[in-house]
């Protein structure tokens, strides 16, 4: 595995209210205020921003949580997976939330519907490790370390393509807005552009020299992010893609010690530079200027140990969700010598 499970329990720093649950997902009851309990109880391994305030994550729990990020309440929480899950996603302006597991399936969730998952999608052989659902939430893609990627119609749960590709062991997946095109990273340290309509590769960037574990398309579809495993300072570094013109790479980001897990672009505003977000099992969160590389931020989330999972929210937020500590809230502030700072957990 990249990046190694922490054991024990995650103790929330954030104090608000604590809901429990039952063994089906629904809500049982609410404990008192000033107390607030772990969104899970293993280690988090995947976050995805839902709706302006709302955040979905996945852990080694086993279970699918919805929570308000401003304040760490859990909404929903979805059960259904016999082990870890890996992956979470969703699409903007839909109820709807996947998610991959370690037991070989995708599930999609309702968030007003009911607790069971409204779909699945079984198939893989091994692990789901990828997940990117269409602009126009009518088909998902999913990965595995079988060396497979698969089309799915999301209503129906058919498989509509299943591709393979010797050594091809999917680390991620993510959809270019408003294109029928997918990203791929692999452990095989390449990047891979997938035509989704005919689910073939279109295009392969240059190998690096680590495994490619992340990748993230800016929102104009311009630009693909994807970082690299790496230990003692040797790798981990993040790297800038263009997609449309000369589909060379363009700007690297050098600066964590261990394997960068988790490659986002920051949603741009008039007081910020074009900026993206990385973070590592060195335990760090760095915001990068995109175009010259120079680091602009550090953070170092307490206790968080390796951390596994980025997402840019409204308001110049980002999510972290860490194997020993939670999920982290950052804001990158608008003073003039740029800072990361926490401003909760959970």
């Amino acid at each position: 595995m990249l990046v190694s499970r922490a054991m024990g329990k995650l103790h929330s720093k954030n104090s608000l209210h604590t809901a429990k649950y039952r063994a089906d997902g629904s809500r049982e009851g609410t404990g008192p205020a000033g107390q607030l309990g772990p969104v899970h109880t293993d280690g988090v391994t995947s976050v995805a921003a839902l709706e302006p305030d709302l955040c979905v994550s996945g852990g080694g729990d086993k279970s699918v949580a919805v929570c308000s990020w401003r304040s760490g309440a859990v909404l929903r929480r979805f059960l259904g997976h016999e082990r870890e899950v890996t992956k979470v996603t969703c699409a903007p302006d839909s109820n709807r939330v996947f998610s991959a597991s370690r037991d070989k399936t995708v599930m999609m969730w309702e968030l007003h519907g009911t607790p069971g998952p409204r779909q699945r999608f079984p198939g893989h052989n091994l692990v789901v490790t990828g997940l990117a659902v269409s602009p126009d939430v009518s088909q998902l893609c999913t990965g595995s370390r079988d060396n497979t990627v698969c089309k799915w119609d999301i209503e129906t749960g058919e498989c509509l393509g299943r591709a393979a590709i010797s050594r091809n062991l999917v680390t991620h997946l993510c959809w270019v807005p408003g294109e029928p095109y997918v990203i791929q990273t692999s452990e095989d340290k390449t990047i891979r552009v997938w035509d989704s309509r005919e689910l073939r590769v279109a295009h392969t960037f240059p190998a690096k020299r680590h495994i490619q574990t992340c990748c993230d398309v800016s929102q104009d579809g311009r630009f693909c992010l994807s970082s690299s495993s790496g230990s003692g300072g040797e790798g981990g570094q993040a790297t800038l893609w263009d997609l449309r013109q000369t589909r060379n790479q363009m700007c690297e980001y050098k600066g964590h010690f261990q394997t960068t897990t988790s490659c986002v672009f920051l949603p741009q505003g008039p007081a910020f530079t074009p900026s993206v977000a990385t973070a590592s099992c060195d335990g760090t969160v760095k915001v990068w200027d995109r175009d010259t590389g120079a680091c602009l931020a550090t953070s170092c989330p307490p206790g968080s140990g390796p951390l596994a999972s980025l997402a840019a929210c409204a308001g110049s937020t980002l999510l972290c969700a860490s194997l020993n500590s939670g999920i982290h809230v950052l804001r990158v502030s608008d003073r003039a010598d740029l800072a990361l700072e926490e401003v909760a957990a959970f």
